[in-house]
């Protein structure tokens, strides 16, 4: 091969790595800034430790837990004011719960966000002493969290646009990736309606960061180089779809806090990427992200009986709210 040759080979290999690492990884998004919410850092947790410790076991194998962590996450959402709709969710002759928290018109396009209340119960059978349960602290009481002090956020001024914050039922095994997941229901239920949904975020694990070198990990070799090795940062997620809805998010985000987020938009085959509630909305059409710290590529206490609410940086989880609070307001 001739020098001229290869140099234009390396080159074009070099423009194709650019391009992809703008598509995937998304560097240069100019921060959009807006003035942060105060959040209640001391009611995130309050939040988080009732759901992980009183109510503790609340899997779909533990049902009347799951009902009590429901009617405490209703009774919640009802105290900002909002309407609050109960989806009931059919299983096995069980009745299990969303629920739906209305802000702003009943009409037009439509924003929602999510998180699931239930733990996991099914990866931990075989762990002993029998019976072993994560308490779920991360997963997902940090979601829910978020939800609730979002509901409060939402509740202080009249909203001009259309939001529902849902709470899901059954996202876990054995559920997750079926129709009985509750956020399998409610999507289907918006798109049997015929509802313009613009955007739907999935707040899926928020609280757990970590600043040592070699904390964080990646679903392919090389996504460290783009991203770091340190679970110090807040994760958007979506599909190869999703390009300019990541870019429009991670701008809102990026401008109430300092802290990091970074985005990805990678194929949904892709280990991790439609691991949550949003893949039920991926499914009817719509846009969705999910909104994460990643799991277990960076959390070592992961559907584990350790994931308590002691292990949560609770600042850090105020500005991932703040965050999402940024795009209720701005997104268009």
């Amino acid at each position: 091969m001739r020098l001229k040759t290869l140099c234009i080979t390396i080159s074009t290999i070099a423009l194709l790595i650019a391009v992809a690492i703008s598509f995937i990884a998304q560097p240069f998004v100019t921060p959009i800034p807006s003035t942060p919410e105060e959040i209640d850092t001391a009611k995130l947790k309050a939040h988080v430790k009732y759901l992980s410790t009183d109510v503790h076991p609340r899997s779909s194998s533990n049902f009347s837990n799951l009902e009590k962590a429901g009617q405490y996450v209703f009774e919640e959402l009802k105290a900002t004011g909002a309407p609050v709709e109960v989806q009931e969710v059919k299983v096995k002759e069980k009745i299990y719960k969303n629920f739906i928290a209305r802000f702003g018109p009943s009409t037009g396009p439509l924003l929602v966000i999510g998180a699931h209340y239930d733990a996991d119960g099914h990866s931990l059978r075989n762990w002993k002493p029998k019976g072993m349960s994560t308490p779920g602290a991360d997963d997902n009481a940090s979601g829910v969290a978020g939800l609730l002090e979002l509901a409060r956020l939402l509740s202080k001024k009249p909203q001009s646009r259309s939001i529902e914050l849902v709470a899901y039922t059954l996202e876990e095994d054995p559920h997750f990736g079926t129709q009985e997941m509750g956020s399998f229901r409610h999507a289907r239920s918006l798109k049997e309606s015929g509802r313009e949904v613009q955007l739907m975020l999935s707040i899926e694990m928020i609280g757990y960061f970590a600043d040592k070198a070699n904390s964080q990990d990646y679903p392919a070799p090389g996504m460290s180089t783009l991203y770091g090795d340190r679970g110090n940062f807040i994760a958007l997620v979506g599909n190869l779809s999703n390009f300019g809805v990541i870019r429009r998010a991670k701008a809102f985000m990026l401008g109430v806090s300092d802290l990091p987020v970074i985005s990805c938009n990678a194929p949904s085959n892709l280990q991790g990427i439609d691991s949550s509630d949003h893949m039920n909305y991926w499914n009817e059409g719509y846009p969705a992200l999910m909104v994460t710290d990643t799991a277990y590529y960076r959390n070592p206490h992961y559907h584990r009986p350790t994931d308590t609410f002691d292990k949560l940086d609770y600042r850090r989880m105020a500005q991932v709210v703040q965050g999402v609070y940024a795009i209720t307001q701005n997104f268009h």
